[in-house]
């Protein structure tokens, strides 16, 4: 029997992460990004480095899609040197990027049509737990699909989540996560701020919260990056925009009413027209040192 070939087409953080994972698992992975220095260190981790995603899906029996937006996945699988040009019969395709869930079905259907299978798979860990091969994956897709793409969920993920036999409902579970993640952010970012207004030490205030009732695994996870002073981006301002935006036009299809997420959107967005886009998510506290003059950790008083 031939040996189980991936597919990782994005290098990013969390593609990084996943397709070293599949490579620290035994799996032959070929790795493809834009970058050349993605490239290179993922084959100097002993991946096997393609130039275009259609270099990469040659022989693939996986390929895991693990870029940006829903436009970004379009051009990897259709685009010119696409996904697409060279996927075998019966290979999966595994949507991993934060898509509208109408966007993944148009994608799937693109992708069986071509004779290939789809999952759509969105993924939720961060940078760390991609790279120790514990990610939670929101899938749903066909039985086969599933079947596919079994030796790559087992070397990249903790929980695989089965979501439906069609893709969409995968799409749509990664949508109210990221209503959760971002609303958390935001509100975890003002809660520092009034504290630090108050004249608490943000210290304590992480110690004692983490602690309580009012903890979530956003605050815990994301203060740390403002109690450092570090807002270099694990994950960006811009994803949020991006992901909250999805949100609320899930909500105006339906004609439901989503005022929180509307409200942290709207303070994603100030921390963008700040400058803030490409920083940390954590930086839309800079947004409340801006409206409420209050000094951060790690900058001087004036």
């Amino acid at each position: 029997m031939t040996a189980y070939r991936a597919a990782v087409i994005g290098l990013g953080a969390m593609g990084m992460g996943m397709a070293k994972s599949l490579v620290a698992a035994g799996v032959d992975t070929a790795g493809c990004d834009i970058s050349e220095d993605a490239r290179a260190a993922f084959a100097a981790a002993g991946g096997r480095a393609a130039a275009t995603p259609s270099e990469a899906a040659a022989g693939a029996d996986a390929v895991a899609v693990v870029v940006v937006n829903a436009r970004q996945v379009e051009t990897v699988l259709t685009g010119p040197g696409g996904v697409l040009d060279a996927l075998s019969p019966g290979a999966v395709v595994l949507g991993c990027a934060t898509m509208p869930p109408d966007t993944t079905k148009d994608l799937a259907d693109k992708v069986e049509a071509r004779g290939g299978l789809y999952l759509d798979a969105p993924i939720s860990g961060g940078p760390v737990k991609a790279a120790a091969g514990g990610l939670s994956v929101m899938a749903s897709g066909s039985a086969a699909a599933f079947a596919k793409a079994r030796p790559l969920l087992d070397a990249v993920a903790e929980k695989v989540f089965d979501l439906g036999d069609a893709p969409g409902p995968g799409s749509t579970m990664k949508m109210v996560n990221q209503l959760l993640a971002g609303v958390h952010i935001a509100s975890a970012m003002e809660a520092l701020a009034l504290a630090i207004k108050c004249g608490l030490d943000p210290n304590t205030v992480f110690e004692v919260i983490s602690a309580s009732a009012g903890n979530s695994w956003m605050f815990e996870n994301r203060v740390p990056h403002v109690l450092d002073g570090d807002y270099s981006p694990k994950s960006a301002v811009d994803i949020f925009i991006k992901d909250l935006g999805i949100v609320l036009d899930q909500g105006q299809r339906l004609d439901f009413p989503l005022p929180i997420s509307q409200t942290a959107f709207d303070r994603f967005k100030e921390a963008r027209d700040m400058g803030l886009g490409r920083q940390d998510d954590a930086s839309v506290i800079k947004v409340y040192k801006r409206d409420g003059g209050i000094t951060l950790p790690g900058e001087e008083e004036t």
